[in-house]
């Protein structure tokens, strides 16, 4: 917000003012007495006391209306923003080496658990933010009075200070002269008091101009500063809607792109694993079904009895049978050999006998 161009450092003069403004300044002018003391003290003291109060006012104001209390909001609302890391869902770091399944969802759950925990807390803080915005543009509005009753008290010390300015004008040039005069003409000592009084007040009352000009500058320096105040109230008022409107919006839609990801990253990971442990099954099947299929082709290729096991068994009956022939050719040589022994044995037999009946033998 650009501040307004200050009142000008000079007094203004009488010919830019208006004519209800002369009129003021001559009545003001007219309504000072140069003789009387108090009034010389009192002059421009109610324009002064109302720049003065006006300053504590607006220092009251600014005390009550801490605009810090926004400033806090907002700094609270952008930690609570960045604390909710989205890249806590990542497959980075030691939860890594959970297993897949498990990690996905502890992370997922722990990630939603703590969004829900610092939505509650950020709405809090948007309402709060919405009250103190509310609060703000009700403070640009006050500010706007302020600063038009700053120049308020401004214009009226501006007229006491001129309508000063020319009856000091008037008595330096005018009066005092012509006291003096009057007093050098006399040589009456009352004459010449009355000079010596009258410049005095005279004196006293240039400083008292002095002095409202002082309190003008302090109403011209709070005219900039009511705009600071103000503009800093502005800017406020404006990065709370831009926080309630686009901040908070885009950081629960970045959410929501979040978790909608991490989901599809979820279920592309479980894809991959049903995919992988379809594909080791079917490899696996596909080995069982080469083995058995093998196995099954040789058995039903080879006969009930296998030609080896024939040509083994023909072999063993031949040997069998030949051993038999073998034993039973042995067992007639050997019935022969023992028929003839046997023959001999009886003919010996036979011719011992003889030999008995006839005495040949006894």
């Amino acid at each position: 917000m650009e501040l307004a161009a200050l009142p000008p450092k000079e007094v203004i003069s009488m010919d830019k003012l208006t004519q209800e403004e002369k009129a003021k300044v001559e009545e003001i002018k007219n309504s000072i007495n140069i003789d009387d003391s108090q009034e010389i003290i009192q002059f421009g003291v109610g324009a002064q006391s109302k720049i003065s109060s006006f300053a504590d006012t607006i220092l009251e104001q600014i005390r009550a209306k801490d605009a810090g209390v926004a400033g806090e909001l907002l700094s609270d609302l952008m930690v609570n923003v960045k604390e909710l890391d989205v890249e806590s869902l990542s497959e980075g770091g030691a939860l890594s080496k959970i297993p897949i399944i498990g990690n996905l969802m502890d992370r997922f759950k722990r990630f939603a658990a703590r969004y829900e925990k610092l939505s509650v807390e950020i709405e809090k803080i948007v309402d709060e933010l919405a009250k103190a915005r509310m609060q703000l543009l009700k403070d640009v509005t006050m500010f706007d009075t302020l600063y038009e009753k700053n120049l308020e008290y401004l214009k009226e010390l501006d007229l006491h200070i001129l309508a000063g300015e020319l009856k000091l004008k008037e008595i330096q040039e005018k009066v005092l002269p012509e006291l003096k005069a009057r007093a050098d003409a006399s040589q009456d000592p009352i004459d010449a008091q009355k000079f010596q009084d009258t410049s005095q007040m005279a004196n006293r009352f240039e400083k008292k101009l002095h002095d409202m000009k002082l309190s003008r500058m302090v109403a011209i320096q709070t005219s900039p500063q009511i705009r600071l105040i103000q503009g800093n109230n502005q800017l406020l008022v404006e990065k709370i809607q831009s926080s309630i409107l686009n901040t908070i919006p885009l950081w629960k839609n970045q959410i929501i792109i979040a978790i909608g990801l991490f989901k599809q990253k979820k279920a592309l990971k479980l894809q991959q694993e049903v995919s992988k442990t379809t594909n080791e099954l079917l490899e696996k099947n596909a080995e069982m079904l080469k083995d058995s299929s093998l196995q099954v082709a040789r058995e039903s290729e080879r006969g009930i009895v296998e030609i080896e096991t024939l040509k083994k068994v023909n072999n063993e009956l031949i040997s069998t049978i030949e051993e038999t022939l073998k034993i039973q050719e042995e067992g007639r040589q050997k019935r022969k050999q023992a028929e003839t022994e046997l023959a001999q044995l009886e003919n010996d037999l036979k011719k011992k006998l003889v030999e008995v009946k006839s005495g040949k033998g006894l």
